[in-house]
């Protein structure tokens, strides 16, 4: 450490080591990334290939069909249902988004949509078809099939709630890290961190849903159902960020922000469905823990457990990812600076002198 007295320069090299300057800088990249990918991903909605199902008159269906598909910028992927009941189906099981009623005896038909899926995703479809039948002289009223609860008014809540769990996963595997060095020290003590890791988890996921369920009245759904995703969120997202610790020191805890918050959270069909989404964004989001855990607690509380095994897969994927590499990056033996290997190689020294 410089001396008082010694020069700015000195003090300055003395204040910020040229490891700190790096960390620094690394931040800084972190921050415009975030900067990026939430503005990329929710600056511009628009709809890309957006399901709308057909339900008309068979003579007159091709011709709707050919209409919605000239929709500029692929906005619109049309096909046929053979009536509003299946259509309805379809919607609640996650198949479409929406579905355009064609009333053969009157001029007003009916658009059936499902706003618990994405609220802009239902105003997209509502604009495009309001446009089309306006062409021909014709009106569209909505049909919400399967609406929002009461107390989720903009469709968030169960985005924020799997936000919350995975925030809560991250931190307490850097806790962990902190506390007693990135890599533990050997495979017994990986096996308490990852026992601690599984007990926090479903208590996050049984505290969340109960704050989002009964005590705010934000979300329905089962339970228990949602604990069981929340606490499997948690422990993937925390098991993950406790590989990448064991892979790259502190470093690993910028990386966990890079992949579930810079990456994971705007990508994740919270604010806007996939389907509104940028490309880039649309790709990822269901593949990263924050889209899938964001879709299964979408799918519990609104549509009957529909399409689950999906996101369960993405989920369970990464979690036995994040648990595999630790366990090697532990086996493959200890690395200089980690507290707790320097705690068990003093606990050796002391054992071989007793």
């Amino acid at each position: 450490m410089a001396a008082p007295g010694q020069g700015f320069v000195a003090e300055l090299k003395g204040a910020v080591t040229p490891r700190a300057a790096l960390l620094v800088m690394g931040v800084l990249l972190l921050q415009l990334g975030f900067i990026t990918s939430y503005v990329g991903a929710l600056h511009h909605p628009t709809p890309h290939k957006l399901s709308i199902a057909v339900v008309a008159p068979p003579q007159i269906t091709p011709k709707l069909v050919a209409a919605l598909e000239s929709v500029p910028d692929e906005a619109v992927k049309p096909v046929t249902a053979p009536d509003a009941d299946a259509a309805t189906q379809q919607i609640k099981d996650q198949k479409i988004y929406a579905a355009l009623v064609v009333n053969p005896t009157g001029a007003e038909d009916t658009l059936l949509v499902g706003s618990a899926r994405g609220t802009s995703a239902a105003k997209a479809a509502e604009a495009v078809t309001t446009t089309l039948d306006k062409a021909q002289g014709r009106t569209v009223k909505v049909e919400d099939v399967v609406p929002l609860a009461k107390g989720d008014t903009n469709g968030l809540s169960a985005f924020y709630l799997v936000i919350g769990w995975c925030v809560g996963g991250y931190l307490v595997a850097s806790i962990l890290g902190i506390s007693a060095g990135s890599k533990p020290a050997n495979v017994h003590r990986l096996l308490i961190r990852l026992g601690v890791l599984a007990l926090y988890s479903v208590g996050a996921g049984l505290g969340g849903t109960i704050i989002a369920g009964p005590v705010l009245d934000a979300l329905p759904g089962s339970t228990l159902a949602l604990t069981a995703i929340g606490a499997l969120v948690v422990f993937t997202v925390g098991a993950f960020t406790m590989a990448l610790q064991c892979l790259f020191d502190v470093l690993g805890i910028g990386l966990a922000v890079l992949v579930f918050v810079v990456l994971g959270n705007p990508s994740a069909g919270g604010v806007y469905p996939a389907p509104m989404m940028p490309p880039f964004w649309r790709a990822i989001g269901s593949l990263i823990p924050n889209g899938a855990g964001t879709s299964a607690t979408k799918s519990i509380a609104y549509f009957e457990s529909t399409n689950l095994g999906m996101p369960i897969l993405v989920l369970v994927i990464w979690a036995l990812v994040g648990v595999g590499v630790a366990f090697l990056a532990v086996l493959r033996g200890p690395r200089s600076g980690g507290r707790e290997i320097v705690a068990e190689s003093a606990e050796t020294a002391e054992t071989v002198e007793a």
